[in-house]
């Protein structure tokens, strides 16, 4: 024990596809991913691991290690118009100490290997602890969910157009975001919130919300809160795709796959 506090060591890290704070679902039961927690060599964590296969689910503690500050109160991405909630009733990550806990779904323990699905984590992330889900003991559906009941009201229905899915899909496949999680995360609460999103305005009437370099264009019916999701540009003039240009991003090869894509999709007339 330090003397102003405890210390705590990772015996693990998260390996996934998700690198930013944006790919990070609200909660894993929103994701749909797979990865794996290795375990630190030496410590005979391989041992300590051994009897959680057959559980379905483990709770896993972390750090949110690309967080420095902590906030009184926060703006999590499902909260009520214009309030800002006291940080211990929400899991932001924006904490005194940094700690998380995810419950997430177990798919096998290789050795020191803790592979799983369908979390909110992203790579890197320092593990400090693995416990199993046991749901008698941890499950209260009929629970109170204070603040939640209000913010749930901005709910809206997302749908997704097969030419959306088709880009999206393209675009991991070539090391680039992942654009259907950014839009789980961002349309289904308060999607037309120009606060706390990049929004802009389409002379068609349609709408795009900005993610790093992309831009996706949907369709917003206030009425029936129901946005549909209809395709994806790059956010790159031709001449910044040019040999040579500057890789500010560093992702240029990505966006170059992305207009080949294009052209082919489009019978080569661009």
């Amino acid at each position: 024990m330090a003397e102003d506090g405890f210390f705590v060591t990772p015996i693990g890290f998260v390996h996934c596809a998700g690198r930013y704070r944006f790919e990070a679902p609200r909660q894993g039961v929103f994701a749909a991913n797979t990865g794996v927690i290795e375990l630190v060599e030496g410590h005979r964590y391989e041992e300590a691991a051994a009897d959680l296969a057959g559980f379905d689910r483990i709770w896993v503690l972390f750090v949110f290690h690309l967080n420095q500050t902590w906030n009184v109160r926060v703006a999590p991405p499902v909260a009520p118009p214009g309030r800002r909630i006291g940080v211990f009733a929400t899991r932001s990550p924006h904490r005194p100490n940094r700690l998380g806990m995810s419950c997430v779904e177990l798919d096998k323990v290789d050795g020191r290997r803790v592979y799983i699905r369908n979390f909110d984590l992203l790579d890197g992330t320092p593990v400090v602890d693995l416990k199993p889900y046991i749901p008698r003991a941890d499950a209260f559906p009929e629970a109170a969910v204070g603040w939640l009941a209000e913010a749930e009201a901005e709910n809206w229905q997302v749908e997704y157009t097969d030419s959306f899915l088709a880009e999206s899909s393209f675009i991991v496949s070539a090391g680039g975001p992942d654009l259907h999680n950014f839009c789980e995360v961002q349309l289904h609460h308060a999607p037309l919130d120009r606060q706390r999103k990049r929004l802009y305005e389409s002379m068609d009437g349609t709408m795009e919300i900005g993610c790093r370099t992309w831009r996706i264009r949907f369709a917003a019916e206030p009425v029936r809160r129901r946005i549909r999701v209809l395709g994806v540009r790059s956010n790159y003039h031709p001449e910044e795709l040019a040999p040579g240009a500057m890789d500010r991003y560093g992702d240029l090869p990505v966006h170059r796959c992305w207009h080949e894509f294009q052209k082919k999709r489009k019978g080569g007339n661009e």
